[in-house]
């Protein structure tokens, strides 16, 4: 069972977009998607709200998710989050083992 972590993060005059392509050109994105256990971490931008984006972070196991805390690039990225401003609402979730139902894959495109 993966957990999945939801952040928002909000900030003014496209700061949070910034945020999320400097994290991309850093290299910092890249060293946490290496990480082991590490199953997901993708930035998307919201249509409705161009001051928000969100971040898709998924880890295997909460061992996993306590070692990113713990390591390196936590610092690098609470510089970033400070350089542009950042508030964050966060939502953790955990993957359903059964999966999507007969029902459910009937309304999945492939």
């Amino acid at each position: 069972m993966s957990i999945v972590v939801n952040l928002y993060y909000t900030g003014e005059n496209g700061s949070a977009r910034k945020f999320a392509e400097e994290m991309e050109s850093s290299g910092i994105a890249a060293a946490i998607r290496a990480e082991d256990g590490n199953e997901k971490y993708d930035y998307f931008f919201s249509m409705k709200d161009p001051e928000t984006v969100l971040l898709i972070d998924s880890w295997r196991d909460q061992e996993a998710l306590d070692i990113h805390h713990d390591s390196p690039m936590m610092a690098q990225l609470g510089a970033l989050r400070e350089k542009y401003n950042l508030h964050m609402k966060a939502e953790r979730y955990r993957t359903d083992e059964a999966g999507f139902t007969a029902k459910d894959q009937a309304f999945i495109r492939k």
